[in-house]
């Protein structure tokens, strides 16, 4: 069994928090937009880790992380990529991928919101997407996603909100 935390869109933010939720996972999937090359150093310091790139990651996230990875874990076939778009709504090119390739598990970032559906009309694909951490973007609240892995089965799935985006400034000046 195996134990994932899924993250994605820090941004170059991480929340302190990742460490104490995840401090009991086995690998740190990161779905891309990770920002500063820092980030990922962090979380793959703490844990064994695998990201793809994302489109405002810059030239060392780019040279360190594939645009599409794809791996088999506890039996499952993975692929993760950052923009996928979502079941019905894919992203140009995607659809093609899934046909040919047929993954278990597709997991994507971009879209900031957090989204698990299974995708019957592509192979039964499960489409997981934990949402935004980091604290640039339109969402209102950071998420990750954590859930076990064993002999083909995912159980325990949760989502973990780290708090708003953003604390606006309510306080006038005037």
């Amino acid at each position: 069994m195996k134990t994932i935390g899924l993250i994605s869109d820090t941004h170059s933010y991480l929340d302190p928090k990742v460490f104490d939720y995840f401090s009991d996972c086995d690998e740190i999937w990161h779905a891309g937009d990770i920002g500063e090359i820092a980030v990922a150093d962090e979380l793959a310091k703490f844990k064994k880790f695998r990201a793809v790139y994302g489109n405002i990651d810059g030239g060392k996230v780019r040279i360190s992380f594939p645009e599409h990875h794809f791996f088999v874990c506890e039996g499952f076939s993975i692929w993760m990529t950052h923009i996928a778009g979502r079941p019905k709504a894919y992203a140009r090119g995607i659809k093609e991928v899934l046909q040919k390739r047929k993954p278990d598990i597709l997991i994507c970032g971009h879209s900031h919101i957090l989204r698990v559906q299974r995708d019957e009309m592509f192979h039964d694909v499960l489409y997981i997407n934990p949402g935004a951490a980091g604290k640039h973007g339109f969402h209102k609240v950071r998420t990750l996603l954590k859930f076990n892995l064993h002999n083909r089965k995912i159980t325990d799935m949760k989502a973990i909100e780290l708090g708003p985006r953003a604390t606006l400034d309510t306080s006038s000046n005037v």
